[in-house]
C-alpha cells in the first residue's frame, strides 16, 4: 500500500482522507480525480486554508482497485484521523471503504461513483459529487430514443460491477417507458476481451438494433468499440461515464471512435467560468489537458468540502454533514450542485458528448 502526503503545512491542519485507485483496473479514471483533489486543496490553501487560516492537508492512499487494501486505507484515516473522507470513481471501491467512516461519523464523499442508493446504503455521513446511475441511464435512453429516433437497441452489460449492473437496470427501464425495444441484452465479466461471439450474434438479429447500448468500466470501452468497428458495425454506440476516457488516443484507428455518444459530468470547451478557469489552472499545474471529467469531479468534492466547513464553522462530522445538505447551487466546474434531494445525490446536468470526426462535441445537456 502506497502512502502519499500531498500537502504538508504546519499544524493545526484540517486532513482529509483521500483514497484513490491510482493503480489497477480503474486507474484512468481515480488518477485524474486524485489530481483534480490535489489542485483544489494547493488552490484552497495558497487562498488562505479554512477556518480562519487553516490549512488543508490532503492525505492520499493509492488502493490499487483491491479491495482489502481499500478496506485497510480506510481505518488507517479514521485512526489519523481525518474530518472527512473521499474519493473513488467506483461504486464497489465506495462500499468497501465508507463503510468505515460512517461507524465513525466522518463525512465520506464519493468524487466519481455514480449508484444512487449508495448513501442509503451506508448511512447519513455518505454523499455524492456526481450524478446518479438513473440520471446519467435516463439521459442516455432520451438522447437515444428522441434525438437519434432509435426504436431498437441492443444492451450489453459488464456483470462484474455495481456501477455496470446499475446503469444498464435504468437505462433499459427508461427506454422501455419511452416505448423503445431492446432487441438483445448480451453480459459478459470484467476480464473478457473477447467480443467475436457476441458480435456474430449481433450480426443475425432481426430486427437489427438501431443503437448499441454498452454498460461498460473504462477498460472496456476500447476492446468493445475497436472490435464493433473491425466487424464493420457502425452502429451508433452509446455508453454512460465509464466511457469518458480519450479512445482516440486509445484506438489504434481514431477514425473507429466517431459515432460513440456518452455521458459526462464535464466538458472542458464550456466557456463557463468554473470551467475555463479550473482547465486553465490544471494545466499550469500538470502541463497538459484534464484527462476527463472525473478530474474536475475530483476539484469539485474538495471545494464542495471545505465550502461545507466555512460553513459549519468547524470540523466535526455531524456540522459538516449537515452543511453539505443544506448546499445549495454551488458554482461548480461540472454544473451548480444543489443538495435537495433526501438520498444525498446532488441535482446537477448532465453532459451529452459525441465522438465526430475524431473530434468531442456536447451534443446536449440533460438535466434532472
Amino acid at each position: 500500500m502506497v502512502s502519499l502526503t500531498i500537502c504538508r503545512a504546519e499544524e493545526p491542519t484540517v486532513k482529509l482522507g483521500a483514497l484513490y485507485n491510482l493503480t489497477g483496473g480503474m486507474s484512468s479514471i481515480d488518477a485524474p480525480a486524485w489530481r483534480g483533489s490535489q489542485l483544489a486543496a494547493n488552490r484552497l490553501n495558497e487562498k488562505g486554508g479554512v477556518l480562519g487560516g487553516r490549512m488543508l492537508e490532503l492525505l492520499v492512499i493509492d488502493t490499487r482497485t483491491d479491495i482489502p487494501t481499500i478496506k485497510e486505507a480506510a481505518l488507517k484515516w479514521i485512526a489519523k484521523p481525518v474530518v472527512a473522507g473521499l474519493g473513488y470513481s467506483d461504486s464497489d471501491s465506495v462500499l468497501a471503504a465508507a463503510p468505515v467512516f460512517e461507524k465513525q461519523s466522518i463525512p465520506f464523499l464519493t468524487t466519481g461513483a455514480t449508484d444512487p442508493s449508495l448513501p442509503q446504503k451506508i448511512g447519513r455521513f455518505m454523499f455524492m459529487t456526481p450524478f446518479g446511475d438513473n440520471d446519467q441511464a435516463y439521459a442516455m435512453a432520451d438522447f437515444a430514443y428522441k434525438t437519434l429516433n432509435a426504436r431498437n437497441v441492443a444492451v450489453w452489460i459488464n456483470e462484474s460491477t455495481d456501477f455496470t449492473r446499475v446503469l444498464a437496470k435504468f437505462f433499459k427501464e427508461h427506454y422501455r417507458e419511452l416505448g423503445g425495444k431492446i432487441v438483445e441484452e448480451y453480459t459478459f465479466q470484467a476480464d473478457q476481451r473477447d467480443f467475436s461471439t457476441a458480435i456474430e450474434n449481433l450480426k443475425q438479429l432481426s430486427p437489427q438494433p438501431d443503437v448499441i447500448f454498452i454498460s461498460g468500466n473504462p477498460e472496456d470501452a476500447m476492446p468493445t468499440v475497436q472490435q464493433l468497428r473491425e466487424a464493420r458495425i457502425q452502429l451508433p454506440i452509446l455508453s454512460g461515464d465509464g466511457f469518458d476516457i480519450d479512445l482516440l488516443t486509445l484506438l489504434a484507428k481514431p477514425e473507429n471512435a466517431d459515432g460513440v455518444y456518452f455521458a459526462t459530468h464535464a466538458y472542458f470547451e464550456s466557456k463557463r467560468p468554473e470551467v475555463t478557469d479550473f482547465v486553465k489552472a490544471y494545466r499550469e499545474e500538470y502541463g497538459q489537458a484534464p484527462e476527463n471529467s472525473f478530474a474536475a469531479l475530483g476539484y469539485d468534492a474538495v471545494n464542495l468540502l471545505a465550502n461545507a466547513i466555512e460553513r459549519a464553522g468547524n470540523t466535526e462530522g455531524a456540522a459538516i454533514a449537515k452543511a453539505l445538505t443544506e448546499t445549495r447551487e454551488f458554482k461548480a466546474v461540472t454544473g451548480d450542485i444543489s443538495f435537495t434531494r433526501p438520498n444525498r445525490v446532488p441535482v446537477v446536468p448532465v453532459g451529452i458528448v459525441a465522438i465526430k470526426d475524431q473530434k468531442y462535441h456536447l451534443m446536449t445537456t440533460w438535466t434532472p
